[in-house]
């Protein structure tokens, strides 16, 4: 069996395909048929943009979100008996970090399918190497709690976690409470604690500083609606 299952990058935002996918990741597109993707509809705008050669009604996508049945999953992987290419795309960055494919990747190791992650831009990596935060030692925890009670005792944990390990803390926000989460930031963490806000990752619009929480009350950006990854090291 030699086909295989390519984790296929995509722009993080509005930028050019050229700018942050190499072309060999295009040269793999033109060489797949069958797709499984977070979202249909970007998936088919992001092959287009890519320069896909294939006629797009001529593709097969599964979809690979919170309404997908676990179930069906293994029948997502059926091309590979007839020795065609899978790529699984999310909808930004690369699948399988902090984005669905794992449970597909994990299916396709226990079937002895070769899976092949592909260079591209992930926002992670990215707002650690641009930090200047611990890049040794970092952790990635996702959302944090919605409610503030709970997101204050979450920050302090995350804050005190960072100093007694020496690692940089990285988690995320649903773009339009960006906002609520950095105000709750500015009061949960010490005033020494740096924090890093990394925003608009690869876009001409790209806002990545390192501050401590001092310096930061005194110059809050708005962050509403700009995807953006926070980072903090005590």
């Amino acid at each position: 069996m030699s086909a295989k299952v390519y984790l296929i990058p995509t722009t993080l935002g509005d930028s050019s395909v050229e700018q942050v996918i190499p072309s060999y990741v295009i040269d793999i597109i033109n060489s797949t048929h069958h797709y499984i993707v977070e979202n249909i509809k970007t998936a088919r705008r992001y092959l287009i943009k890519a320069g896909i050669k294939t006629k797009i009604d001529d593709l097969t996508f599964y979809e690979l979100n919170k309404h997908s049945q676990p179930e069906q999953y293994a029948s997502y992987l059926k091309a590979i008996k007839e020795n065609q290419n899978i790529g699984i795309i999310s909808e930004a960055g690369t699948p399988g970090v902090a984005d669905p494919g794992a449970e597909i990747v994990a299916i396709a190791h226990r079937k002895n399918i070769q899976v092949v992650p592909l260079v591209g831009p992930s926002s992670i990596l990215l707002s650690v190497m641009a930090s200047g935060l611990n890049g040794q030692s970092f952790a990635f925890v996702g959302y944090l709690p919605i409610k503030k009670p709970d997101r204050a005792k979450r920050i302090k944990e995350l804050e005190r976690r960072s100093h007694v390990e020496n690692q940089t803390q990285v988690f995320i926000e649903t773009p339009y409470r960006n906002n609520h989460l950095f105000e709750d930031l500015l009061l949960a963490c010490s005033a020494e604690t740096r924090i890093c806000i990394a925003a608009d990752i690869t876009l001409e619009t790209e806002y990545i500083k390192t501050k401590t929480v001092r310096e930061w009350k005194k110059d809050v950006p708005n962050l509403h609606k700009r995807p953006s990854i926070f980072l903090i090291h005590k």
